[in-house]
C-alpha cells in the first residue's frame, strides 16, 4: 500500500466486466469513460480479441473496467477463444455491465450473454446503448422489456458515442462497488503495456482500411519497440500476419499505398499515446491458416 495515499475506509473499488454482443459499443464506451483511447474500435464486429483493462479514478472509488470480445455463438477456434475470454471475464468481475445495441439487437447473442448471469450472484447493470439511433418513443418499451428479463440492478439508456447518460451510469456502478482500497496508482489508465496497445492500434487501422475478409485473417506482432533521443523518439518495427498470399497483396496495395496508409494512421494514434514522435516500420508476413492453429494463435498472443 506504500504507493497509495491514506485510503478512507469508505473507499470503494472493484472490477466491472463490460459484456455484450459484437458491435454493441463496448470499446467505444470504455474509451468514453476513460477520456482517452486505449481500446480499438471499428464498424466491423468482433474487433476486440482480448480482455482490455481501463481504470476510472473517482474521488471515493476506483472502477476497473474490463472490455471483452463480443459474445456470440462461435464456431472457429479463434472466435471460440474470444467468447471464452468474455465468459471468463464475466465470472471474474465484481459487477457486470451488459451492453445492448438497441439499434441492431442480436437476440441470440443477448440470450447467450444473459445465460451467463443466471448462476452468478454479483450485480448486473444493463446499458441500452446507441439511443441516438432510435426514436425516443421506443425507449420505455425497451426499458420495460429488459427490466422483466432478469433482476438487473438498473437498466439505463445511454449513447457511448455522444456521452449521453454515461455519468449517470458511472454513478450507478460506483454505488454497487464493494468497499476496498484501489488496485492501481492514480496515474494508471490501463495495465496493458504500450507494446500491446500499439499493436492494437495498428490492427484497428487494418480493420478500418481493408475489405470485409482481410481484418479477420490478420494479427499484429511488435518486433521492436525502443525509445531514442531521451524518450523524444519511439522506434517501432511491427509485422502484420495474414493467412494467404493474396491477402498479403491486399494489405500492401498498389505500390505499397495501402500499407503506407495503415502505417500513417496508426502512427498518429501511437504518437498521441506515447507523447513522442514515432518511427513506425510495418512488414507483412504470410502465416498459413494461423487462426485455425492453436499453437500459432498462442504465439501471436491469443
Amino acid at each position: 500500500m506504500s504507493q497509495f495515499q491514506k485510503i478512507d475506509p469508505s473507499f470503494k473499488s472493484g472490477f466491472i466486466t463490460i459484456a455484450g454482443a459484437p458491435n454493441a459499443g463496448k470499446s467505444t464506451l470504455l474509451n468514453r469513460l476513460l477520456g482517452q483511447k486505449i481500446s480499438i474500435t471499428s464498424r466491423k464486429p468482433q474487433t476486440t480479441r482480448n480482455r482490455i483493462i481501463g481504470v476510472v479514478h473517482q474521488p471515493a472509488a476506483q472502477l476497473v473496467f474490463m472490455d471483452t470480445p463480443g459474445v456470440h455463438r462461435a464456431r472457429s477456434p479463434l472466435n471460440i477463444k474470444m467468447v471464452d475470454e468474455a465468459f471468463a471475464a464475466i465470472a471474474d468481475g465484481d459487477i457486470t455491465l451488459a451492453l445492448v445495441d438497441v439499434s441492431k439487437p442480436l437476440p441470440d447473442a443477448e440470450e447467450l450473454m444473459v445465460q451467463q448471469f443466471e448462476n452468478r450472484k454479483h450485480p448486473v447493470v444493463v446499458a441500452l446503448n446507441k439511443i441516438d439511433l432510435i426514436e425516443k418513443t421506443k425507449l420505455l418499451g425497451l426499458i420495460d422489456k429488459w427490466s422483466a428479463r432478469y433482476p438487473f440492478k438498473a437498466v439505463i439508456p445511454i449513447s457511448a458515442k455522444y456521452g449521453t447518460q454515461v455519468e449517470r451510469l458511472l454513478v450507478e456502478l460506483e454505488d454497487l462497488l464493494p468497499l476496498g482500497p484501489p488496485f492501481f496508482p492514480e496515474e494508471t489508465l490501463t495495465d496493458m503495456p504500450e507494446r500491446f496497445v500499439a499493436a492494437e492500434m495498428i490492427r484497428e487501422k487494418v480493420f478500418r482500411l481493408t475489405g470485409q475478409e482481410i481484418p479477420y485473417s490478420t494479427a499484429i506482432t511488435i518486433d521492436t519497440f525502443s525509445e531514442e533521443k531521451k524518450g523524444k523518439l519511439v522506434r517501432i518495427h511491427a509485422t502484420i500476419h495474414v493467412e494467404r498470399d493474396s491477402q498479403k497483396g491486399m494489405i500492401i496495395g498498389k505500390k505499397g499505398s495501402k500499407l503506407k496508409g495503415i502505417g500513417e494512421e496508426a502512427r498518429k494514434d501511437i504518437e498521441r499515446m506515447v507523447g513522442a514522435r514515432v518511427f513506425l516500420k510495418l512488414f507483412v508476413r504470410v502465416q498459413k491458416n494461423w487462426s485455425k492453429d492453436t499453437r500459432a494463435m498462442r504465439k501471436l498472443g491469443y
